[in-house]
């Protein structure tokens, strides 16, 4: 078992150095959630892990429809890959929300402006749009808001945690693939491929 331990361990520090490293295939993830009963897959960016218990976070604009389906079921999963490696972990998750709280705040102060402005659009994402508009203020498509504009975001700014219930690590490799999961209580167990 410390052979599985070992190669968790390792994911989780690719986990880690995607959160500011966007060269690393772990920066983005597929999040997964439930629009009543048909599966919702997107792409979103990862903002921040912890450990013990393992959490990832994600930032997203409260009026985006996956906002709604995680209010309405917070049972979601998500999915890294990294092609390079051929390496898929799986995650199932619950999702907490948190919108105009504490930890919403302390991570929109850290948040930067050119980041802020996304927040800022006028339409909600999803939006049936008559023509093509970049949902940003279109006085800062070729810069940043300033300090006191960008605040005009923070109502449309959300701060998500999901709580890992479940990871499920899958090597793929020629000579045979090496598949594992891992409880929230860290129990490791091999599952075939």
């Amino acid at each position: 078992m410390s052979e599985i331990n070992n190669i968790y361990q390792k994911e989780l520090e690719y986990l880690e150095d995607g959160i500011k490293n966007s060269t690393n295939p772990y920066h983005t993830f597929t999040l997964s959630s439930l629009n009543g009963k048909s599966p919702e897959s997107r792409t979103v960016v990862l903002r921040g892990v912890s450990f013990n218990p393992l959490r990832i976070y994600f930032n997203a604009d409260y009026r985006s429809p996956k906002i709604r389906e995680l209010t309405k079921n917070d049972a979601c999963s998500a999915l890294f890959y990294d092609k390079s490696r051929k390496v898929q972990l799986r995650f199932k998750c619950k999702a907490l929300l948190h919108y105009q709280n504490d930890i919403a705040k302390e991570i929109w102060n850290n948040t930067a402006l050119q980041s802020r402005k996304c927040y800022m659009g006028p339409h909600p994402p999803s939006k049936v749009l008559n023509e093509w508009h970049p949902n940003i203020p279109l006085e800062y498509t070729k810069t940043d808001p300033d300090e006191e504009h960008s605040k005009e975001g923070y109502i449309n700014f959300i701060h998500v945690e999901l709580e890992i219930i479940q990871a499920d690590l899958l090597q793929l490799h020629h000579d045979g693939h090496k598949r594992f999961k891992v409880t929230n209580e860290n129990k490791l167990f091999f599952v075939s491929p």
